[in-house]
């Protein structure tokens, strides 16, 4: 079936305006490891899907999923081991103040819980995020993106403006001094709640600010932030569906960016395809969530869920993917760092693991973001074989984050194309 039809049928059965990438859609029919493959057979690096992150059809997780459903499958009031050693994993694979999880479905609704028990924590309702943030798209969750615009300004939530060295708040300053402005910029939301019913309950944020382009933080930011919110009284969460399961080069996010949350949010890659999520803490916490809320999903806590889950812990373990995200990571921003000063187009180059952002820029004096030659460039790719897309404040940040089995050899090819890539859209 030709793609046109296809496209004009999703468009009835699914709404127009569902979301697709890039100029001319793809139809994508399997994955294997790092790569997809069209209708017609043509193979692409995925280089964006952070949900397969040990690799799409990985084989032991496959076999896990479909022996567990050949057993049971079965809601969360039974018990079950193998649920419970899932949890028990998971919060131990986190700082010691994380002891108890509350599975769900989504991140969406892992914020969910992590604002409600937050709220019942310390009794206040208000919350602070960034004003370029996406944590989830439920009403309440969504309420967080892009605040700080009069349309998503609310009594109960503050924005405010994400750390970064490319584009500070401020010129001139001292790395120590752009620390402490952004600080005082999260000081003023605090103090703004505070002045209102609401009150302070939490700061939400990923842990490397994935959405907001990956930006370089001041030194010392996030430890420095986490300790004023403790101060007023809030508890700061960590979300960690794009940052976590080893795609920094470490388990996790906040500890790439060097601070302890109180609660860390967990998603997509949880399991590599299957909807998993999770909100971890400290029992007494949770204990209260739980009290209050007598929180049930069908689909969470699941036998399935634990048996998927633990398979993709494994392979992350088994096959080293934290160091491989770590090496492959490096080495590619390395080397795309190399190419700033040959293309005036590419104003910075950021990465943390498997995670590296490319900001395109039209001017490098005014720093002028380039969003049409960012979307450009990320058409050409895929044309060149390579999936990737965009992100970033003014959505002139080529995204990169594909699944941990990405390799060195893959990074190489890349590395040709986008080269080739450039050339062509400077010519």
């Amino acid at each position: 079936m030709a793609k046109g039809s296809l496209q004009r049928r999703r468009d009835h059965a699914l709404g127009s305006g569902a979301e697709l990438f890039y100029d001319t859609p793809l139809e994508i029919v399997r994955g294997d490891g790092v790569y997809l493959y069209d209708r017609g057979g043509r193979r692409y690096v995925d280089m964006y899907n952070n949900v397969p992150c040990v690799g799409h059809a990985n084989p032991a997780v496959v076999q896990a999923m479909a022996e567990q459903q050949a057993t049971v499958n079965v809601h969360s009031r039974y018990l079950h081991e193998g649920i419970v050693a899932f949890a028990e994993r998971l919060a131990g694979l986190n700082h010691d103040g994380i002891e108890s999880v509350v599975f769900s479905c989504s991140g969406t609704e892992a914020i969910e819980v992590a604002i409600q028990m937050a709220r019942i924590v310390t009794g206040h309702r208000g919350l602070i995020c960034t004003d370029s943030t996406y944590h989830g798209n439920s009403e309440l969750v969504d309420s967080l993106t892009n605040v700080g615009c009069a349309t998503n300004q609310t009594g109960e939530i503050r924005g405010f403006p994400f750390p970064e060295r490319y584009r500070p708040q401020e010129e001139g300053l001292s790395e120590e001094e752009l620390c402490e402005a952004y600080l005082a910029r999260v000081a003023t939301a605090i103090e703004s709640l505070k002045t209102e019913r609401a009150g302070f309950a939490a700061l939400i944020m990923c842990a490397i600010f994935a959405n907001e382009g990956l930006p370089d933080i001041p030194s010392g930011f996030m430890s420095k932030v986490t300790d004023l919110v403790h101060r007023e009284g809030g508890l700061v969460t960590a979300d960690e569906a794009q940052a976590g399961d080893g795609r920094p080069g470490h388990w996790w996010g906040y500890e790439k960016t060097a601070f302890r949350p109180d609660d860390v949010v967990t998603g997509k890659p949880m399991g590599n395809g299957l909807p998993l999520s999770a909100t971890a803490a400290r029992k007494d916490f949770v204990d209260a969530f739980r009290a209050e809320k007598d929180y049930f999903n069908t689909c969470s806590s699941t036998p399935l869920q634990a048996a998927v889950g633990m398979a993709v812990l494994d392979e992350i373990e088994r096959l080293d993917l934290v160091r491989n995200a770590a090496e492959v990571g490096a080495r590619l921003t390395r080397e795309l760092e190399c190419r700033i000063d040959s293309h005036s187009a590419i104003g910075d180059v950021r990465g943390c693991g498997l995670f590296i952002s490319i900001e395109m820029i039209k001017d490098g004096d005014t720093k002028e973001p380039d969003a049409a030659l960012t979307n450009s460039l990320s058409d050409r790719l895929k044309d060149k074989g390579f999936l990737v897309s965009h992100s970033g404040k003014f959505h002139n940040v080529l995204k990169i984050r594909p699944p941990l089995v990405f390799s060195h050899a893959n990074a190489e090819s890349f590395l040709d194309a986008f080269d080739e890539c450039m050339v062509e859209l400077s010519g």
